[in-house]
């Protein structure tokens, strides 16, 4: 497993990049976990708030779909940033879910086409990508590398997920606690932008992103068509995916931090993908067992939010800068565990992002 990186600047990549603003749009509607329970064709007897720590979930309403929710994040990350749709380079969407109209999922024209006319940015490059969980992390692996490298000055990336009619396919079929559908029935609905631009000259920002891939464990995860109904299933072998992430997590991370010479001890915030509370414990113990050292802390918005797929890191960013939660100079991980598997790491200096967040123009 070979890291791939985008390090600090040097001769072939002179400048820094950092986080300019965050944007996100959660749906109104509200479903606790105990509903969904209630919700399942069969009995199953499980007590999955128990299970995850997740309390409800946000879901999509008529007229919402994955493109409204990525529309109206990039439109709320623009209200509080320095720029417009138009001074923005390149727009990057990250969706796993593309439903643009009604059910059906849309893959061309892409989804980034749309979002740039909605927010008006007509002369940005723009393209989809997709990689599971870890879309945003990639695409800002991806806009940290070309502002690196002075391609373009700035960029967006944006998702919205409307993901959680895989658990209402699940919960027609679901009769156990081994059921490969129950992961399914942890997801929620969400959008997140943010916007990534080229920092100042000795100013804090990213100072390191890496991704890898273990990707014989690529079964783990798999989603397909419902075959008699509108949709997708998902089946999911968790217990496993837990197995090796505890297992192999730790190890990749310990490297990825050693390449850029940082303690765990260091990070003020570890901002990890929200799959359940238990993953989230168990991983921050796996990481103090492999390291020695714990992050000062950690964010938490899966019982609130559920997992809302490549959105969760950055939902989590906008809510604890909203709260208040950073201090300028904070060292803050980001920390994608995706299907395929997929690790991404991102981490950077807070600036005066945590001030001017709750500032809309």
């Amino acid at each position: 497993m070979t890291w791939m990186l985008a390090e600090r600047p040097g001769p072939d990549a002179p400048f820094a990049a950092r986080f300019e603003s965050v944007g996100a749009r959660l749906p109104e509607r509200r479903m606790t976990t105990r509903e969904l329970m209630a919700s399942t064709r069969h009995y199953t007897g499980i007590d999955l708030e128990r299970l995850t720590g997740i309390r409800e979930h946000r879901v999509c309403g008529p007229g919402e779909t994955s493109l409204s929710l990525a529309i109206d994040a990039a439109r709320d990350c623009l209200a509080r940033s320095r720029y417009t749709g138009a001074d923005l380079d390149m727009v990057i969407s990250a969706s796993i879910t593309r439903e643009a109209d009604g059910a059906a999922h849309r893959f061309e024209p892409p989804l980034s086409l749309s979002i740039k006319r909605a927010i008006g940015a007509p002369a940005a490059t723009s393209f989809d990508l997709s990689n599971a969980c870890a879309g945003m992390l990639t695409g800002v692996f991806l806009l940290n590398d070309f502002i690196r490298r002075g391609a373009i000055r700035r960029g967006m990336v944006v998702s919205g997920e409307h993901i959680t009619g895989l658990g209402e396919n699940a919960a027609r079929d679901i009769r156990s606690i081994l059921s490969l559908q129950l992961a399914s029935l942890t997801l929620g609905d969400g959008g997140a932008a943010v916007i990534v631009d080229r920092a100042a000259d000795g100013q804090p920002g990213i100072v390191l992103t890496g991704f890898t891939t273990l990707a014989g464990h690529s079964r783990l995860c798999v989603g397909l068509p419902a075959w008699h109904r509108p949709g997708a299933r998902m089946f999911t072998r968790a217990r496993k995916i837990h197995e090796v992430a505890m297992t192999e997590g730790p190890r990749l991370i310990e490297d990825i931090l050693a390449l850029g010479g940082v303690h765990l001890g260091e990070v003020d915030w570890l901002i990890p993908h929200q799959t359940s509370v238990r993953a989230i414990r168990s991983g921050e113990r796996a990481l103090a067992a492999r390291l020695g050292e714990h992050p000062r802390h950690v964010a938490v918005t899966v019982d609130d939010y559920a997992n809302t797929a490549s959105t969760t890191l950055f939902l989590a960013l906008h809510r604890y800068l909203t709260e208040g939660q950073f201090h300028a100079g904070d060292k803050i991980l980001l920390l994608s565990v995706a299907s395929g598997l997929e690790v991404g790491v991102v981490l950077f200096v807070m600036d005066e992002l945590e001030a001017s967040h709750g500032h809309a123009n």
